[in-house]
């Protein structure tokens, strides 16, 4: 008896994946590799220089006594980034969501300004809020002289790396939202009618309904939003610059040693040692996702 295929024939199926892994290979996979043996040279973008392996020497430069304060300092940062961009975003994306799944007037509208930051570039988002924070005039400076104190905003060491967090937020707040919307939208209305009838109460319905079913919405929201946090330099580079001490984040070293910008955190423009920073960030990312995974795996199976 032959089996029935849905797709037809299998060579159909495999040349479709062919042509779908083709990219990947192209312009993931190899760049990946070739980011994994510059680390072990000495490579830098200047013209003419020699090329040699160098082995380990780029990975214990950057945990030798010399970058280590450096270095300690953009974890530092890196991780309070991650942290607090995840938490807060996800809290508040929540709240949001379920206030727009409520019948409300002009919700679509309020959905398009949530939503909106999202499309925005960097650059047009680092300008909008240096200028909301502009130290001498600016809606931010009328506020702090409310309270009778001054500060530089990005250029204060004490709240820079926060207001960063805070535009971060808001610039990626947007498709937090979309993703819980779905998954609120997704839930069968004839759960809370059974449970209303069954006398339960909003505690109730949240907690034993809509908590359990929105779990993958939470699983998704979170990785994504831990993932990128922990990659992102893009608006601290563009709203406090390359060479602030208190917004160093592990990213922004890869690219000012890649691409230029600083010569604090060692030899400057080695893509030899940025690539060596870029698998150390890598295996970082790699087991930071995967330990969250498996806790929230977990969790969903619980619920």
């Amino acid at each position: 008896m032959s089996s029935y295929f849905v797709f037809g024939r299998r060579a159909t199926v495999r040349a479709s994946f062919a042509v779908g892994l083709l990219p990947i290979l192209v312009f993931a996979l190899l760049p990946a590799v070739a980011v994994f043996v510059i680390s072990f040279t000495d490579v830098r973008a200047l013209p003419f220089l020699p090329v040699n392996w160098v082995g380990v020497e780029n990975y214990k430069s950057f945990f030798s006594a010399a970058h280590l304060g450096y270095n300690v300092n953009a974890l530092k940062n890196t991780f309070i980034f991650a942290f607090l961009v995840t938490i807060i975003q996800n809290v508040l994306a929540l709240l949001i969501a379920v206030l727009f799944n409520q019948p409300l007037r002009g919700t679509t509208f309020y959905r398009s300004v949530v939503f909106l930051p999202t499309i925005l570039g960097v650059t047009v988002i680092g300008l909008i809020w240096s200028l909301m924070f502009n130290p001498t005039a600016s809606p931010g400076a009328a506020i702090w002289h409310w309270f009778g104190a001054n500060t530089a905003f990005f250029g204060d060491p004490k709240i820079a790396l926060y207001l960063v967090i805070f535009v971060q937020v808001w610039a990626g707040i947007g498709v937090a939202v979309v993703i819980y919307l779905a998954g609120l939208q997704a839930i069968p209305a004839e759960l809370y009618e059974v449970a209303s009838i069954d006398g339960a109460s909003s505690w109730q319905k949240l907690r034993l309904i809509t908590y359990p079913l929105l779990a993958p919405s939470v699983t998704a929201n979170m990785l994504l939003c831990i993932v990128g946090s922990l990659q992102s330099y893009q608006l601290i580079y563009v709203l406090t610059g390359p060479n602030n001490d208190a917004t160093q984040v592990l990213s922004l070293a890869i690219f000012t040693q890649g691409f230029g910008g600083s010569a604090a955190g060692g030899s400057a423009q080695s893509q030899g040692y940025a690539a060596a920073i870029s698998v150390v960030q890598f295996v970082m990312v790699g087991v930071i996702s995967l330990i969250v995974l498996a806790y929230l795996r977990k969790r969903e199976e619980r619920l």
